[in-house]
């Protein structure tokens, strides 16, 4: 198991039309920690919402890694479930839960043929207070 801690930067953009967000893993005050493996990264997520689909177009870019990936999401209880394929061509699966004014989990799933999907990350965030 890892255990590292990041910073992530929540936003709207495009004239309040999507949802930005900034992942930095590990935090960049966050000193000497154990390498984070795949999981260090420096990424952005657009989320655009589609009233047709009733759903959000989701563009995840990380250049430092070169991973992409693109999903389509919805609210599925009170959960919101994202999938969608990387540029391996598996399929992702990406699920908030737990979401509250402060914190929510986020767990990150892979399909190699579509029909089990595996565990390969859990992020615990909370808000935390700024000076």
């Amino acid at each position: 198991m890892l255990t590292g801690r990041g910073e992530v930067h929540f936003g709207w953009v495009l004239e309040g039309r999507a949802i930005q967000d900034v992942w930095i893993l590990p935090a960049r005050d966050a000193g000497p920690s154990p390498s984070l493996g795949k999981w260090t990264f420096y990424g952005t997520t657009l989320r655009v919402y589609d009233p047709s689909a009733d759903a959000w177009h989701i563009f995840w870019s990380d250049p430092r890694n070169q991973y992409y990936s693109r999903q389509l999401g919805r609210a599925e209880g009170d959960t919101i479930v994202q999938v969608g394929a990387d540029g391996t061509g598996s399929s992702v699966r990406w699920s908030f839960s737990r979401i509250t004014e402060n914190s929510f989990r986020w767990l990150g799933e892979r399909s190699h043929h579509g029909a089990d999907w595996h565990l390969e990350v859990e992020f615990l965030a909370r808000r935390v207070t700024t000076s």
